[in-house]
């Protein structure tokens, strides 16, 4: 049986990574950091048939001692500190985390060579270059988060270049689902709308809603990361739906579909904005799909839907237990 590794599994694009890679007859290891809580949700529901490690890509001994005794076909890097707006206040250990990478990169080369290695970056290392953005499209990253990633990124492309290692980027655009942490603007809007509908909250306060994305179903991104890691050869892969909307048209979609009128319930707040912004994200994904085949499998209204009726249903239980 043919194995992968995933550091990041815990994440939303990992736990559908993880499932992909289970129904494609993988055996699936994870690395997962230890925490005084549990934080497997979004992957108890495959738990058993996962190979879960405690680790940490700080440790390089103990990640070196987990590659060495399993030599994966397949290695996926999606741990990082994932939240942009965080890492100005947390600028060393967004930055830090490139040093992850490298030791994923090194811990590779030095004890299974032959594996084939996937860093997942970011568009937000493209920052102020105009939309849309692809492959050689300049980067100008506008946030420690960015400048972190845009660090793993070339780590990744030099082990390739020198001969190391069979080493790619996907670059990928926004994605989101039902598993979105709620700290996320998406799942933020989602998550508040169905309470406001069910009258469990009374306002949503937001930052930037003029700021423009590529937003897709993480399911798309996992499917893309698959195809990447399979690839005849390595290289760098821009993954994003082509299609872009403003944090306000996504707030007015969600609201409308749940019969709200969104101006009656959205409040404006400065702290939530960015020092340097990101003002729009558009990704050019010809190259993936035309040399990959890869194509979305969900559309951005069927995420919506999903997103809405995921949180709408966490919203009846809640008012159920307020009830009691």
């Amino acid at each position: 049986m043919k194995k992968a590794c995933i550091t990041g599994i815990t994440g939303q694009t990992g736990s559908y990574l993880a499932e992909l890679l289970l129904e494609k007859g993988y055996e699936v290891h994870g690395l997962v950091r230890r925490s005084s809580s549990f934080n497997t949700g979004r992957i108890d529901h495959i738990f058993n048939d996962l190979h879960l490690t405690y680790g940490d890509l700080s440790d390089s001994g103990s990640l070196s001692n987990w590659i060495r005794s399993i030599q994966p076909e397949l290695f996926f890097n999606l741990a990082a500190m994932s939240h942009v707006r965080i890492s100005f206040d947390v600028p060393e250990t967004s930055i830090a985390d490139s040093m992850g990478v490298v030791r994923c990169l090194e811990a590779l080369s030095n004890f299974s060579n032959h594996t084939h290695f996937l860093q997942a970056s970011t568009s937000e290392i493209f920052g102020s270059s105009p939309p849309p953005q692809n492959e050689q499209t300049p980067f100008h990253p506008r946030s420690p988060y960015a400048v972190g990633k845009l660090s793993g990124f070339w780590s990744t492309v030099n082990y390739r270049e020198s001969g190391k290692l069979f080493a790619s980027n996907s670059i990928s655009f926004n994605h989101e689902s039902a598993r979105r942490g709620e700290t996320f603007v998406t799942r933020k809007i989602t998550r508040a709308a169905t309470k406001i509908k069910l009258g469990l909250q009374d306002k949503l306060v937001l930052g930037n809603i003029s700021a423009i994305r590529d937003f897709s179903h993480a399911r798309n991104i996992a499917d893309a990361m698959y195809l990447i890691a399979n690839a005849t050869k390595s290289d760098d892969w821009v993954v994003g739906s082509g299609e872009s909307h403003s944090i306000q048209e996504f707030v007015e979609i969600v609201f409308k579909k749940l019969d709200l009128n969104w101006q009656d319930y959205v409040k404006f707040d400065e702290k939530y904005l960015r020092p340097t912004e990101v003002d729009a994200l558009c990704g050019d994904s010809t190259k993936i799909r035309t040399q990959l085949g890869w194509e979305p499998r969900y559309t951005f209204e069927q995420l919506v839907d999903e997103m809405i009726d995921s949180d709408l249903k966490l919203a009846e239980q809640e008012k159920l237990l307020r009830s009691k």
